[in-house]
């Protein structure tokens, strides 16, 4: 496993980069070298400044495909190295973050979900789940959910699939990879109620387990980025005890 260092990195063509930050030095060491055997190059930064260099400037010249977070660093709260991350997002392109912390109670979970990490992992974790939420991850960034039209269009809403990006009135709207496939999910499905199971199983799958709030959270920051006025919604509607339903007539 690379780790900060003044070595020159060796960066083979077409593996994909994870970029670790956690301070403790051991368990970044035996994840490391686990993501290493399935196949992916790992870097590790002991705090959030060699972090965030690294993001900018990675050793093996090579862009970070993930960034795997703790959230208790030395010199950081993890919670603004993501938001770092995502104000960066138009230098780095959208780096999909995995956050790792001991905290386990679901409103940490919430919050970090709030400032963009993609998907969250409680301390301790089994290696397996760190791979199998690394490998979804991945996969939602890299294939759209159904081959289907490239642009889909809803008024001044317009999503392109290929290039990943949402647009409202000709202006960009600021979603992470897991918030831009939950949206491609409903448009795709606009005008059918969909429950926060089939919503989950749509964007990722029956492979990982998910907790129904973190739907929650994710429709009211993709709600922030589309909707005119997100506390009054016209085009991500809740449907009181079942879900959610993306309206077809809009604007």
């Amino acid at each position: 496993m690379m780790a900060a260092s003044p070595l020159p990195a060796i960066t083979i063509v077409g593996m994909q980069q994870l970029l670790m930050i956690e301070d403790d030095t051991r368990l970044a060491q035996m994840v490391g070298e686990y993501l290493e055997r399935s196949g992916f190059g790992v870097t590790h930064a002991v705090d959030a400044r060699a972090g965030m260099a690294m993001l900018q400037q990675p050793p093996g010249g090579a862009p970070v495909d993930l960034l795997i977070l703790d959230l208790m660093l030395p010199d950081m709260d993890g919670l603004e190295v993501c938001r770092r991350v995502r104000a960066l997002s138009g230098e780095t392109g959208r780096v999909p973050v995995l956050m790792l912390t001991a905290k386990g109670d679901p409103m940490d979970r919430i919050v970090g979900l709030e400032v963009g990490a993609d998907d969250y992992l409680p301390k301790p974790f089994e290696p397996r789940e760190l791979l199998a939420r690394i490998r979804a991850i991945l996969r939602r960034r890299s294939e759209g959910t159904a081959p289907a039209v490239k642009l889909l269009r809803f008024g001044s809403l317009e999503i392109d699939r290929d290039a990943r990006t949402v647009t409202v009135g000709g202006h960009a709207c600021d979603l992470t990879s897991y918030q831009f496939d939950l949206l491609i999910a409903l448009a795709e499905r606009a005008g059918r109620v969909l429950t926060r199971d089939q919503i989950m199983e749509a964007v990722r799958g029956r492979e990982l387990e998910a907790f129904d709030r973190s739907i929650d959270v994710h429709m009211g920051r993709i709600r922030a980025a589309i909707e005119e006025d997100a506390k009054n919604p016209k085009r991500i509607l809740t449907v009181r005890g079942v879900g959610y339903v993306f309206a077809k007539q809009q604007d």
